[in-house]
């Protein structure tokens, strides 16, 4: 199977400067054309049988053009959702600080600000990950939708990195991450391709 872990293009809360998580906002104009280039590159190297993605529009905006390239449909998921940042949502970086300050050392299962845990953050991606399993087919290629903290989490889960490691994989607008999974085990073909939108 091969699954294609694609994060969405770029947001209007990319442009002003504030924390998103949870906050719902569209792509921008640069972000579409982003979507636009990684579908082509899908859809000319990757026969696509199925797309899941996030529910929140910065993904399904990016999904509906890898649908439109490729044919595939899109199943929503909210287990693909980013992080959710509670209260600090939509808020300025500046503002999320002075309102609701950092908490150092935090331990993994609890949380702050109506958040999530990190590790209710990383049981959604591995329940996510049994759902795919369970609905798929070896010589499937399926892909994802996401944001770049499910990005991190799903790599966590499908390689059991520990909840609260400092290991981080970093993942452009519209970057693609490559998994093979083969009945011998889980290969990360290509890390991050993002050549696409250059």
């Amino acid at each position: 199977m091969i699954i294609l872990v694609i994060r969405h293009g770029e947001s209007e809360a990319d442009i002003l400067k504030v924390h998103e998580g949870r906050a719902d906002f569209s792509l921008t104009e640069k972000g579409h054309n982003q979507a636009r280039a990684m579908a082509k590159y899908v859809a000319e190297n990757y026969h696509i049988n199925r797309i899941y993605c996030s529910t929140l529009k910065r993904a399904s905006q990016t999904a509906e053009h890898l649908s439109r390239e490729t044919g595939a449909s899109i199943e929503y998921d909210s287990d693909l959702m980013e992080f959710n940042n509670g209260l600090l949502a939509g808020l300025s970086y500046e503002e999320a600080d002075r309102l609701y300050p950092p908490i150092e050392n935090l331990p993994i299962d609890q949380s702050v600000y109506n958040q999530e845990s990190k590790v209710e953050f990383r049981n959604r991606a591995i329940k996510f990950l049994d759902k795919l399993l369970s609905e798929n087919e070896l010589d499937d290629c399926i892909a994802l939708v996401t944001h770049g903290g499910m990005v991190n989490q799903l790599y966590g889960a499908m390689m059991h990195i520990p909840i609260g490691e400092k290991f981080f994989f970093s993942t452009s607008d519209t970057g693609i991450h490559v998994w093979e999974l083969t009945e011998n085990g889980c290969y990360v073909r290509k890390a991050n391709l993002d050549n696409h939108v250059n």
